[in-house]
């Protein structure tokens, strides 16, 4: 008997080990990338000039006086990832709600397989119907003589956040304990009422994550959004041609050299930066909601 509970505490010591070894390793590969962006990145920065950089509304890195203003490309990404998750959140969590909570099986089956279609296909694809099918509907419907700009990546992004948003809502909906639906039911509320106060109410955690999921998603998107924004480093307006900070890192990182690619560098830099404060602003936000509550 001894040996046995031997044998199962070696067991367990050995299965905590590699639980840690295997954090220890996601961790090292945030650091990796964390130090070798900083020391790619800010070299060019310095030279350019931070207010310069980060303020500058010209970019020119080809020109015979060159200029890296990347202020475009984060109004824009800023814009565009606003826009979309302004779209796909409402849809996505509605979507979830209906899986959980109204749908049949069979129903919920054939919509889930969507969702998973939905999140499998790569993103050149999602670009390729964008620039077929999306394009050519904003410019003749808008009336444009160009219909790649910056309402059309959002429609495109909105679309590849969907999967997140409901695949995560759904869980987060259906983790929640049946006891507090039959409560709300048995003090009166109707069926409505208790999945959209109750049950949407406990599982906002899980929500969040959601959001914090479609926001990655959205603003690090680059090969969807080159193909249907027009990849012109202007600022951004609803119906013009513009460019992310990952199509710009994108587009010009082949044939770049020198100062030129230290700034692309410096591009992914503050891109990397830029999605952990709104990861964490929002986490922040989500959690103090919840403390309210």
């Amino acid at each position: 008997m001894e040996e046995v509970k031997k044998i199962g505490h070696t067991g367990e010591k050995v299965a905590h080990g590699i639980f840690f070894v295997c954090g220890m390793v996601a961790i090292a590969f945030v650091l990796f990338i964390t130090v070798f962006l900083v020391i790619s990145g800010v070299p060019a920065i310095g030279k350019i000039g931070i207010t310069d950089f980060l303020f500058g509304t010209v970019w020119a890195s080809t020109a015979a006086e060159p200029k890296f203003g990347i202020l475009p490309f984060i109004l824009t990404s800023v814009y565009g990832t606003f826009g979309a998750i302004l779209i796909a959140v409402p849809i996505g969590l509605l979507c979830a709600i209906y899986l959980s909570k109204f749908a049949g099986n069979k129903a919920a089956a054939m919509i889930r397989s969507a969702v998973e279609l939905l999140a499998g296909i790569p993103s050149v694809v999602y670009g390729l119907v964008g620039m077929i099918v999306v394009v050519p509907w904003v410019r003749e419907t808008f009336n444009l003589p160009d219909g790649a700009n910056l309402f059309s990546a959002i429609i495109v992004l909105s679309v590849m956040v969907l999967p997140n948003v409901i695949s995560v809502s759904e869980t987060s909906l259906d983790a929640v304990p049946k006891e507090y639906e039959e409560a709300s039911l048995a003090l009166g509320a109707n069926y409505t009422e208790t999945v959209f106060k109750v049950s949407v109410h406990a599982a906002r955690s899980g929500i969040a994550s959601a959001v914090v999921l479609g926001v990655g998603r959205a603003i690090g998107e680059a090969m969807a959004v080159m193909m249907v924004a027009g990849n012109v480093a202007n600022m951004p307006s609803l119906f013009t041609s513009v460019r992310f900070l990952t199509t710009a890192v994108v587009s010009e990182m082949s044939y770049a050299s020198g100062l030129q690619r230290e700034a692309l560098f410096s591009i992914a830099l503050v891109l990397f930066i830029f999605i952990i404060i709104i990861t964490l602003l929002l986490n922040f936000v989500f959690k103090k909601k919840g403390d309210v509550a």
